[in-house]
């Protein structure tokens, strides 16, 4: 009885700790590393924010994945242990699965143009059901597309069977998914990917070239297969209840710095992209580009995906969406 009396005291004191320290204080999660120009936007953020909210305001950046993988840090904002995070779709769907929609119908989007309508299109509803969670929406923006770096090189969906696929952890939907079809995803967190590949717990990691070359991921697998298989799409978000906190003055900045934030992030992190392959190839990335018939076997993989997305991965209702939007867009560029 003692015991659970010490514990339960503990976790009321925590619980106040934490609620007290969310007045006047943003904490900022995070997988971006530090420096890095997510870490730099976000700092810019945070600094037009402060000023805004005037004395005592404290701002915490928590990069590189200091506080858990993107699920947890999901998770850490439910309970007030941060106010906010800049997550991709990866943490975003803890809180609205059909942000899903973004970022997991591979080979669908065939440029940044597309990318860039149709979320644009979705945004306002996307914003509004988040806003039901408990979350605002601050910032949009995206780290580029995602590629397959291997240790061995592959050009066809069937050379990577052979291979031990990273997996983020919280997407066992995904996972099932993949072993349906013969592959082999092993599920970690992103912090997990650098020492897995190096001992070879995994031989193949879907990641955009930026993060490859960050971590040195390109060292240990040095082969990329040259395809655009998705788009990574992120979104700052704070929680609704740091929001309401907030003097109305320092909302306006928040939202006005958030909104030229997610532009730089769009706009400089795909220049990155071509030169993180650049700087790559010089020092050893071998990059392979699929010929024709190589590439219909993509598209034929992709083709099969989509009926065990929709519906599960991505709700069928914004699944049906994406599709209608792109071909709005497509019939309009013809």
């Amino acid at each position: 009885m003692f015991k659970f009396s010490r514990l339960a005291a503990l976790a009321v004191g925590l619980l106040l700790g934490a609620n007290a320290m969310a007045a006047g204080q943003l904490r900022i999660g995070t997988l971006a590393p530090k420096n890095s120009l997510y870490h730099r936007q976000l700092m810019e953020v945070g600094e037009a924010w402060r000023n805004a909210q005037g004395d005592g305001a404290k701002y915490v950046i928590y990069p590189d994945g200091s506080q858990g993988g993107e699920t947890d840090m999901a998770r850490r904002m439910r309970i007030g242990q941060l106010q906010g995070a800049l997550l991709s779709v990866v943490g975003l769907r803890e809180i609205e699965p059909s942000i899903a929609a973004l970022q997991n119908m591979p080979l669908l989007f065939r440029s940044w143009e597309e990318v860039d309508y149709v979320r644009e299109k979705m945004r306002a509803g996307m914003e509004k059901k988040f806003l039901d969670k408990g979350f605002v929406v601050l910032a949009w923006g995206d780290a580029g597309w995602v590629r397959f770096f291997s240790k061995e090189p592959a050009l066809r969906p069937d050379d990577y069977k052979k291979m031990k696929f990273f997996a983020w952890a919280g997407e066992s939907e995904q996972q099932e998914i993949m072993k349906s079809l013969g592959y082999t995803p092993v599920p970690l967190e992103t912090s997990d990917i650098l020492p897995s590949i190096q001992t070879g717990m995994i031989n193949a990691v879907p990641a955009t070239p930026y993060f490859a070359l960050a971590s040195q991921v390109y060292n240990t697998a040095p082969h990329m297969l040259d395809i655009n298989w998705a788009p990574i799409v992120g979104a700052l978000v704070v929680t609704k209840k740091s929001w309401d906190e907030m003097s109305p003055a320092a909302q306006e900045a928040l939202r006005s710095a958030g909104a030229k934030a997610g532009l730089q992030m769009r706009t400089k992190a795909r220049q990155e992209v071509d030169e993180a392959v650049e700087a790559m190839k010089k020092r050893g990335l071998q990059v392979h580009k699929p010929n024709p018939e190589q590439m219909k076997e993509w598209n034929d993989l992709a083709d099969k995906l989509y009926p065990r997305i929709r519906g599960k991965m991505v709700p069928a209702d914004t699944f049906d969406e994406v599709f209608a939007l792109l071909k709005t867009y497509r019939a309009g560029k013809r």
